[in-house]
């Protein structure tokens, strides 16, 4: 995967494993159940048929040995992106991950000072989605990250992709697009950032409040 350098060329972009969580305990559970069949069919066989003897011992190993390596590194089935439609629609716990793997698709077009900036908010992303599993939809804060998460982040890079590559390094009141589509990404970041803060603030307080309780009633003994 590739991304622009300020001349518009090509360079190679790092990214970070993305959200396949989930797909290492299916994969054990696969190799599990086929070598649990593979065993079960070896038993009839020898049972019921003919003995397998040392060979088809080595035999029922050597299928389960190259069964366990196929399914190992059989290449991941690939998920599709979401759409910024679908990402507007999704449950509020959902919203970062789907953000975050529709931004992760848009790395190749976007310029390539923007990909540290792109690394922070996948950080940020993560970091709110767990939070707002016990967040209430309702709530004016879930209100407010999903205007900001579902709909405002993607609106503006679309924004930016919107403009003629040739014209994207070209100085517009004092900024170019590129610049304007990194700062504005910052801004984005440190707002997520403060939400995960404000959505944590409970926690801190219960955290502190408990922490004041156990200095008093052990320190003082």
């Amino acid at each position: 995967m590739a991304g622009r350098d300020a001349t518009g060329g090509l360079i190679p972009l790092q990214r970070r494993p993305r959200r396949g969580r989930g797909g290492l305990a299916q994969r054990v559970a696969f190799i599990a159940a086929a070598n649990l069949i593979i065993l079960i069919a070896a038993g009839i066989v020898g049972g019921v048929v003919m003995p397998l003897g040392m060979f088809g011992a080595l035999a029922v190993m050597m299928l389960m040995a190259a069964v366990t390596l196929a399914i190992a590194f059989a290449p991941a089935p690939a998920t599709p992106v979401p759409t910024p439609e679908r990402i507007a629609r999704s449950e509020l716990k959902a919203l970062p991950m789907q953000t975050a793997r529709w931004l992760d698709a848009q790395r190749p077009a976007l310029p390539a000072p923007a990909v540290t900036v792109l690394d922070r908010l996948d950080q940020r992303l993560d970091t709110l989605g767990v939070q707002l599993a016990a967040l209430d939809e309702d709530s004016p804060a879930a209100a407010d990250v999903r205007r900001l998460v579902g709909e405002q982040l993607p609106d503006f890079v679309r924004d930016y992709q919107r403009v003629p590559a040739p014209l994207r390094g070209t100085s517009r009141n004092g900024r170019t697009p590129d610049q304007q589509l990194i700062d504005g990404l910052s801004v984005i970041e440190r707002e997520i950032g403060e939400m995960s803060t404000q959505l944590a603030q409970g926690d801190l307080d219960t955290l502190e409040t408990r922490s004041r309780f156990l200095e008093i009633k052990y320190q003082g003994e």
